[in-house]
């Protein structure tokens, strides 16, 4: 029988992307506030692997993946969900988004983003949102799934998950040590 133990913390990510750099900028601040520091920001990342959000947000979207210092617990994803999609609603212009905020976390084993959308890979959480397995870790590396974004599944994506994965490992080394 397996006996039910507490999870351990996992790293918060995300994903933002707009038209307009200030915008990503104001969102990171927004974030920090809630979440703490940031201890990873990506470069601006031209989002051109769809043109699904050009009708709403326009073209030249560009993106920024952002890691946070204080690791959380993974249970909390179906609220960061929601606190994300409050700012998201706080920029709409006539309706329409400036921005998209995907949250999600990564652990030993995974790469788990927050969405509102059901789907066979996705298992319900709660208050509306779902879990996504993006990516998985095997052989020493994120691997993508049939499912994973084409834009999670490049090379240099993957690359920079496996250098937030390897922080995160340290972090959790730091703190069984710190106890």
């Amino acid at each position: 029988m397996s006996k039910p133990k507490r999870p351990e913390p996992v790293k918060l990510i995300s994903s933002i992307f707009s038209p307009d750099k200030d915008l990503l900028a104001e969102i990171l601040k927004e974030l920090s506030k809630k979440y703490g520091r940031a201890d990873f920001i990506s470069e601006f990342i031209p989002f051109d692997y769809t043109d699904y959000y050009a009708k709403e947000m326009g073209q030249s979207l560009v993106r920024r993946f952002v890691s946070f210092e204080e690791l959380m617990r993974p249970e909390s994803l179906p609220e960061i969900k929601a606190f994300t999609n409050g700012i998201e609603e706080r920029f709409l212009n006539g309706g329409k988004r400036k921005a998209n905020i995907d949250p999600g976390y990564i652990s030993k084993y995974h790469l788990i983003l927050a969405t509102g959308k059901s789907y066979a890979h996705r298992p319900y959480l709660r208050d509306g949102i779902y879990a996504d397995l993006t990516l998985i870790y095997r052989d020493k590396t994120f691997q993508p799934l049939e499912w994973s974004y084409p834009d999670y599944a490049g090379k240099n994506i993957i690359g920079m998950f496996n250098r937030i994965r390897e922080k995160y490992l340290l972090q959790l080394r730091e703190e069984k040590y710190s106890k």
